[in-house]
């Protein structure tokens, strides 16, 4: 997509922000904060205008139709309520239908996914809807466990606190023993 992140609409934005809070803008610590923080916006934003799914575009034909999981994947995403970061981890199986994916592809996915502005609940989904479209498995799970930062230090303050969601698709959805499997072997170390 040729759209880019407007980092001077940005810088301008958090020099209004900074005002507003009763600060001075010329103060030696925020003079360069604005720039700083549109910089961080264009990164930490960066896949507002990616295409998850390009992450799968090569597959490798293989008739390996057993479950595949890789769990622990970090990720770090900005809640849309209070662009307020949300970090934790995703756990993610399929059983494949003739093609895999390198490893790699995977974290990719929720890479992609992670770096724009996000509910958790579209975030599992969306990880889950990408990985059927793109690998045409037999079944998909996802299980997202993360921190949220604007439960966490402000409002209820609740610190430590986890929330965990879960997408299931294809036989994930329809058989509960290959369901159990994948939440047996996610919980394992």
């Amino acid at each position: 997509m040729s759209q880019k992140i407007d980092k001077d609409k940005i810088e301008k934005a958090v020099a209004l922000i900074i005002e507003a809070i009763g600060e001075n803008i010329d103060r030696e610590g925020l003079t360069d904060t604005p720039r700083r923080i549109a910089e961080m916006y264009e990164e930490i934003f960066s896949g507002v205008h990616d295409d998850p799914a390009k992450a799968l575009d090569v597959v490798f034909d293989e008739e390996h139709r057993e479950m595949v999981i890789l769990k622990d994947i970090p990720f770090y995403s900005m809640c849309e309520h209070h662009f307020m970061p949300f970090f934790g981890t995703v756990d993610i199986g399929y059983i494949p239908d003739g093609h895999v994916v390198g490893v790699s592809k995977l974290a990719r996915v929720v890479e992609a996914i992670a770096k724009r502005p996000q509910l958790q609940e579209r975030f599992t989904s969306q990880i889950a809807e990408t990985i059927m479209e793109g690998l045409k498995p037999q079944g998909v799970a996802v299980v997202v466990q993360a921190e949220h930062l604007c439960m966490t230090m402000r409002g209820i303050k609740k610190p430590g606190s986890n929330f965990v969601t879960s997408a299931n698709r294809g036989n994930f959805r329809s058989k509960p023993a290959t369901r159990a499997e994948f939440l047996s072997l996610i919980r394992s170390k």
